[in-house]
């Protein structure tokens, strides 16, 4: 059978200063997955549009600037992960320079900058924890993931970089 999973971008964008990251804080929304968790900006692809077009088109929308430099950072495989279980491909970029003022809040919550070394003190699904670390360490190859989820949780957390090979495994 054919893993035909929801395609979305995630963004992670950099402060001028590159020390901090915008992030959403989702409390905007009672019916939100990720009701009163921070994250980045992003959302699900929509037809006839690419990655890259779709991480620029969320982050307009959701933060109301321009992403003139992105990077994509890597790949990773939510299995399980949605509402109802569905599986989830997401394309996570770095965006280190836009043009304009950040908004102050969308449609999902409020949003501001955090300094990226206290990222880890927020609350958040649990396997970003396992992912962020590599969106903004200094090794510039993309890492591809598999994460599985079952009932709202993370099952286990493996990864490869293109070059280097780097492989980790996390089994809960």
């Amino acid at each position: 059978m054919p893993h035909t999973p929801i395609i979305g971008t995630l963004g992670y964008i950099l402060s001028p200063e590159k020390d901090q990251v915008l992030m959403v804080h989702r409390i905007g929304r009672e019916d939100d997955l990720f009701l009163g968790k921070y994250n980045g900006l992003g959302g699900k692809m929509e037809a006839g549009e690419d990655v890259l077009s779709c991480m620029k088109r969320e982050i307009f929308e959701e933060a109301g600037i321009i992403a003139e430099e992105l990077h994509l950072r890597g790949t990773v495989n939510w299995t399980g992960f949605g509402k109802n279980g569905e599986d989830w491909l997401g394309f996570i970029f770095l965006i280190e320079r836009f043009s304009g003022t950040p908004l102050k809040e969308c449609a999902e919550g409020p949003l501001e900058f955090v300094p990226i070394n206290q990222l880890h003190t927020l609350p958040m699904w649990e396997g970003d924890r396992h992912f962020l670390p590599l969106v903004f360490d200094k090794n510039q190859a993309p890492f591809h993931g598999h994460m599985p989820y079952q009932g709202g949780k993370v099952m286990g957390w493996s990864f490869e970089r293109e070059r280097g090979k780097h492989f980790a495994t996390l089994s809960v």
